[in-house]
């Protein structure tokens, strides 16, 4: 004889609804428990460009997230020890920025030159350079130094792109010692796919 034959349609009807009920409670507490994951690929190495990865990466670790950062080409720079960054104005038709110092009739104002031009200009490159880190200082904006340091202190796991070490001919003593892997972008890839949110700056 078959054993659910015994039980009623109602009694079935209120076993599946307390399952449905027990099984939706169990997954919201798993999903609260778990510890939301953010991979970020940093492929740029210039001192405006540093700043997105860290700031990002520090920003997550500090709500408590799981964060990663694939440094990739020009990106694995930032995690040289000594970090020599600069801005260019070449291809980036935003760079026209407001001068730190000077005369009050000057200070504060955009420099009226094209990019086209600036990147023409020799030791302009320099001059841009000098200006960003003078305006963020006096805002009192952090050093990428600074801020990858508040990434490793919050366990942020930095990952050098072992390709473009080999590329490049780096050596690893050219790199700080708290790179957590150097694997390929195979190796990475996995821990993207289980991330809520993957960034590429």
């Amino acid at each position: 004889m078959n054993s659910t034959a015994s039980v009623s349609i109602p009694a079935m009807n209120e076993l599946e609804a307390w399952f449905d009920q027990r099984f939706e409670e169990k997954m919201k507490q798993r999903e609260a428990a778990r510890t939301p994951a953010m991979t970020i690929i940093a492929t740029k190495g210039t001192l405006d460009m540093a700043y997105p990865p860290f700031i990002l990466a520090s920003t997550a670790a500090a709500l408590g997230w799981d964060v990663s950062v694939f440094f990739t080409f020009y990106g694995l720079s930032l995690l040289k020890k000594n970090l020599d960054l600069k801005v260019t104005p070449l291809g980036n038709p935003a760079m026209p920025m407001k001068l730190p110092t000077g005369p009050a009739w000057i200070q504060g104002k955009e420099l009226p030159i094209p990019t086209s031009v600036m990147s023409l200009i020799p030791g302009f490159e320099g001059m841009a350079t000098g200006m960003m880190r003078k305006t963020m200082d006096k805002k009192g904006i952090a050093r990428i130094e600074e801020l990858r340091g508040l990434c490793i202190e919050a366990e942020v796991k930095l990952v050098a792109c072992q390709m473009t070490v080999d590329l490049f001919d780096y050596g690893k003593d050219d790199f700080i010692p708290e790179i957590e892997e150097w694997v390929g972008a195979a190796s990475f890839l996995p821990r993207a796919l289980s991330a809520e949110v993957n960034l590429f700056v």
